[in-house]
């Protein structure tokens, strides 16, 4: 997997190229990477099973080129009953070292990782890409009311560049706590019901040229981005665990009739004892 990772970051380097400039990653006659107009980056050569089963799920932040629309990706990882934490919020850890390692390849792949304030509130997280070989992302903090504790870490430890998103009603006092070169401020990001509205929030990171966007949670975030179809892809990781009452995963849009359900295309890979279901939202 260390080769295949190493061309994954090649070809994410020729991302901003409206083509590619090396069609062929790897050497030819050894497994490789080969640019294809029509289908992106594809395996080349020999590789090995476990290669074979992980290339699909980078394969579309590779083939992203200069000039495409944003594309959103989002990633959960929960217990076989839907929880992402206990109840009283203990969540370390519920999904294997496997899918670890596969959230920061995500990070290392994106232009900006984002999470929602009560995520920042509950884990302080760090969202570098600490455990492979890669760029840091831009973090991201969705926080429209300005929530987000300002101790959090990812605030201050100048390990990768931080945005805090906030309602513009809210620029002034978040100016003064961080600084304007880390604050986002978007007008009508918080609708008239009080609920975030995301398109603008995707609109406005695209105006700082981060178009590849991976929402790393928690459920309640994923869940929005989800119910106002702003994601493209979501890689459900799903842990032999059963929590009991925990806090809830990924809450899909109510569907009266099983016709009206989300069905997207999907495949699972193996992820040490978890499962990862691949969704392609936009797909069929």
């Amino acid at each position: 997997m260390d080769r295949l990772w190493t061309l994954c970051l090649q070809a994410a380097g020729q991302r901003r190229l409206a083509t590619p400039s090396a069609r062929v990653l790897g050497g030819t006659a050894d497994a490789g990477l080969a640019w294809q107009p029509e289908a992106g980056w594809q395996l080349q050569g020999s590789w090995a099973a476990e290669a074979q089963a992980l290339f699909p799920l980078y394969k579309p932040l590779l083939d992203r080129q200069a000039g495409a629309p944003t594309w959103v990706i989002g990633q959960l990882g929960q217990s076989l009953d839907g929880c992402v934490a206990t109840h009283s919020g203990d969540s370390c850890f519920v999904n294997g070292p496997e899918n670890l390692v596969h959230l920061h390849r995500l990070r290392a792949l994106s232009d900006a990782v984002l999470v929602g304030a009560g995520t920042v509130a509950a884990d302080n997280p760090r969202l570098t890409t600490r455990l492979v070989t890669g760029p840091q992302p831009v973090r991201v903090v969705l926080d429209p009311r300005l929530r987000a504790p300002a101790g959090a870490g990812l605030f201050s430890d100048e390990a990768a560049p931080t945005l805090l998103l906030c309602d513009a009603a809210h620029a002034a006092a978040a100016v003064a706590r961080l600084g304007a070169e880390r604050v986002l401020a978007v007008p009508g990001l918080l609708g008239a019901d009080g609920e975030p509205r995301l398109a603008p929030a995707i609109a406005a990171l695209q105006g700082r040229g981060l178009s590849l966007l991976f929402v790393e949670g928690g459920g309640v975030t994923v869940s929005r981005f989800l119910a106002q179809g702003c994601l493209d892809r979501l890689h459900l990781a799903i842990a032999p665990l059963l929590i009991g009452r925990g806090r809830p995963g990924v809450q899909a849009p109510r569907a009266t009739r099983l016709s009206e359900a989300l069905r997207p295309p999907c495949r699972t890979v193996q992820m040490g004892c978890d499962i990862l279901w691949d969704l392609d939202l936009r797909g069929g």
